[in-house]
């Protein structure tokens, strides 16, 4: 595991549209992370039910799920700014009935419990598949492929910064108010703030990287084609997998609402400090490896770092203590942002041009979808397992998926230089 100090730590950053580009996004994901704190709480706070909390993971999933593959193809075959523009405004636009359902008809909640929120909740998911591979393809054409680890890791950290200000402000708000709508509104400022920064990028759709016959692929064929991509490439799919697995059964997020009130006795400001915790480890690693960019061994540094997930994973289950709870959320951001910023940089290194969308979106589907699904597994489990023995379930289930993935796949295990 070897690091060494880079001198042009920030030279991804003297690029205008880059700039523009990871600020529009950090504002976006600010807004998405606030929503999906308060809705999670407000959710919780009527139902008083942890299979409700995954519920909310499910009614996102399944619309992602059924248009993603069909999302990397539009991807690569139409302008990705105005479909990252036209995805960021719909997401405003959710927010703000998010805000309407919190205030003008709350009577619809009230007597039909939460399903309404759950159908926006579906809409977002049926925008971020379409946003997720159009915007990291479009980020990857902004800048020369010499700068694409630097690229990953200040995408990470923008990640992070608004996973930790996001739930934080998110919680404070409705700790103060009492109310989830003053949070809905400030949500719609961030992401349209968003819209119209992304809105000053000027670069355009770059030239395909295709033959004439391929240009005229149909849809089936091009989502074929990029299932093939992903699936014969040992690297790729190694990534892609262990991620999408780890996600699945170690992910605590979904349950934080049930663990803050039950079982560490705080508030929605606590849930905030306890959503922002991962986002503070993670961003404290980022800034590790803009300095120290991983030169060698990135196959088992991205093994040990899921390693470290897992662990930190089952410790936080088993803590009845805030501080520490903390703390093992904080480790498991920490080890996660190696993971992100190895296999972030392996996509966009291991891609053409013209199939970036169509890998993105067998990303997204991996690890974005799992986000969500493992969200309703964690409260399946947390159901019919209890809330704390179904987290250490998913913490000891990570170590298998690492220890499997460690024979399973030599060439990402043997993976040295990202360049």
């Amino acid at each position: 595991m070897t690091f060494a100090r880079d001198n042009s730590a920030y030279d991804v950053l003297k690029i205008r549209d880059y700039r523009h580009y990871i600020l529009a996004r950090t504002l976006v994901s600010f807004g998405v992370t606030i929503m999906s704190t308060v809705v999670s709480w407000q959710v919780y706070a009527y139902t008083h039910d942890v299979l409700s909390l995954g519920l909310i993971g499910l009614a996102e999933f399944i619309p992602a799920f059924i248009v993603g593959l069909a999302a990397g193809h539009v991807a690569d075959n139409f302008d990705r700014k105005k479909i990252m523009m036209t995805c960021i405004f719909l997401l405003g636009i959710s927010a703000f009935s998010l805000f309407l359902l919190s205030t003008k008809f709350e009577f619809l909640i009230k007597n039909y419990g939460v399903i309404f929120i759950y159908c926006v909740v579906g809409f977002t998911g049926l925008i971020r598949g379409f946003h997720s591979p159009a915007n990291t393809a479009f980020g990857a054409q902004l800048i020369p492929k010499t700068l694409f680890s630097q690229a990953a890791t200040y995408t990470t950290m923008s990640w992070q910064i608004a996973n930790i200000g996001g739930p934080a402000v998110g919680g404070i708000i409705y700790a103060i108010t009492g109310q989830a709508w003053p949070s809905y509104l400030l949500v719609v400022l961030f992401v349209f703030t968003g819209f119209f920064l992304a809105n000053t990028i000027t670069s355009r759709h770059v030239e395909k990287e295709k033959s004439s016959d391929s240009a005229k692929e149909n849809i089936w064929t091009s989502i074929q084609s990029g299932l093939t991509f992903v699936f014969n490439h040992q690297i790729l799919l190694g990534a892609i997998t262990l991620d999408m697995f780890a996600v699945l059964f170690g992910g605590a997020v979904a349950m934080l609402p049930a663990f803050a009130k039950d079982i560490l006795y705080q508030g929605p400001e606590g849930l905030g400090m306890m959503r922002a915790a991962p986002a503070i480890g993670a961003l404290i690693m980022a800034w590790i490896l803009t300095q120290f960019p991983i030169k060698q061994n990135a196959g088992k540094m991205l093994l040990f770092s899921v390693t470290g997930f897992g662990v930190c994973t089952i410790f936080f289950a088993v803590s009845t203590n805030f501080g520490f709870s903390l703390l093992m959320l904080a480790g498991t951001g920490f080890f996660d942002d190696i993971s992100m910023v190895v296999r972030g940089t392996t996509l966009q290194l291991y891609t053409p041009n013209d199939m970036r969308g169509r890998v993105s979106s067998v990303n997204a589907l991996f690890i974005g979808s799992s986000n969500e699904l493992g969200g309703f597994e964690s409260g399946v489990a947390a159901r019919f397992m209890g809330l704390v023995p179904s987290v250490i379930f998913g913490g000891v289930m990570t170590l298998i998926v690492v220890t499997t993935t460690w024979f399973a796949a030599p060439k990402l295990r043997d993976l040295n230089e990202m360049s």
